[in-house]
């Protein structure tokens, strides 16, 4: 199964979240395929960011938002008059949300439903993608992939937060979207995604680039720790797989499609946090080198894997690039920036190398 680039072309796409990490790698790949895309986020965290470094700003209309505003977030949607909305903005970072859970709840839950009510109520709207994490699962650390069907929950706030999102979502499909008005909505649940131009707090990638440019060896908090490790593009690709089923089929099939979706990693590339460290400092070579942190730390999970079973069998879709292709392509991309070059066309490279790669 490819993503349709015909579907794409002159589509109208309101992408909350496009100044992130995630959200600027969908903007490249959306506005490659000829799709007109508002953006509406926060202003990036700091410096460096992908958002500028690729030159995201003039590649969509609108600008910058808050999704705890409601009013300013109606007014933008309203304005762009699009036909899919895909929802990124979030509060993303474990132990952030750890230090800030009000603002985490705030952001991640109160933001949801207040983008859900202005696609309520802005005609347009022909389906969304709501965008979540593997952390939604009540995770009992059992050796086995999660599906779909299992529970929702959590021990910490960032999960809980997305689980209580995954909630809000279902309520409006149940109270206003599946009877009232056909406006098909799925939620996304992806793995740890990796992939150039991340430079978030706590995250192992991005501490590996400081660590590794700075010449210090990387600390890792968890190092046995087992995650379902994907590149960007894989979630990028998940996203837009499962918005053109909405939009395409007749109103019975897309509400078929309306419900939350596991796009993960091969199984064999869900590693622990070691082996992945072990891999990004042989791709990046000068000696790069990790060690275990010290001290207490607050709670994480310490196995979490996704099952992709529903994907792979009702919308075709797989993962295109291994683990350790993934990690490849990430080191090249933070390499080439160390080097000076034009990171727009890096990145546009990149998607040409995913996409070819049926």
């Amino acid at each position: 199964m490819t993503i349709n680039p015909d579907l794409w072309r002159g589509r109208r796409v309101f992408l909350t979240g496009h100044s992130g990490f995630v959200g600027g790698w969908l903007v490249h790949l959306l506005v490659g395929m000829g799709a007109h895309v508002a953006g509406y986020a926060l202003a990036p965290p700091g410096e460096p960011n992908l958002h500028d470094l690729t030159g995201v700003a003039g590649l969509v209309d609108g600008g910058f938002g808050d999704i705890r505003d409601g009013a300013a977030l109606a007014s933008a949607l309203a304005a762009a008059e699009p036909d899919v909305v895909l929802h990124l903005a979030a509060q993303p970072l474990v132990r952030r949300a750890f230090a800030e859970p009000v603002d985490t709840f705030a952001t991640n839950v109160m933001g949801t439903v207040h983008l859900l009510e202005a696609i309520r109520l802005c005609p347009a709207v022909q389906a969304a993608v709501v965008v979540t994490t593997d952390k939604v699962y009540d995770n009992r650390e059992w050796a086995w992939p999660y599906r779909e069907t299992d529970a929702l929950g959590g021990r910490e706030p960032y999960g809980v937060s997305k689980a209580c999102c995954e909630m809000a979502v279902d309520a409006y499909r149940k109270s206003y979207f599946e009877s009232a008005r056909r406006l098909p909505v799925a939620t996304v649940r992806a793995g740890n995604v990796i992939g150039g131009g991340d430079w978030a707090e706590d995250r192992l990638v991005p501490d590996a680039i400081r660590a590794f440019t700075g010449g210090r060896p990387l600390v890792l908090r968890n190092p046995m720790a087992v995650r379902p490790w994907q590149h960007v593009l894989e979630m990028a690709a998940g996203c837009l797989t499962i918005a053109e089923r909405l939009i395409a089929a007749d109103a019975d099939a897309a509400n078929a499609f309306a419900k939350g979706w596991n796009f993960g990693p091969r199984t064999e590339d869900a590693r622990p946090v070691s082996w992945v460290a072990d891999r990004l400092a042989l791709h990046w070579g000068d000696g790069a080198r990790w060690e275990p942190e010290d001290g207490a730390r607050p709670y994480e999970a310490r196995l979490l894997m996704l099952d992709s079973t529903l994907a792979h069998g009702e919308l075709g879709w797989r993962p295109r690039w291994t683990l350790d292709t993934a990690l490849a392509r990430t080191v090249e991309w933070y390499r080439a920036r160390h080097r000076g070059e034009d990171m727009r066309a890096v990145t546009r490279r990149q998607i040409e190398e995913f996409m070819d790669d049926q």
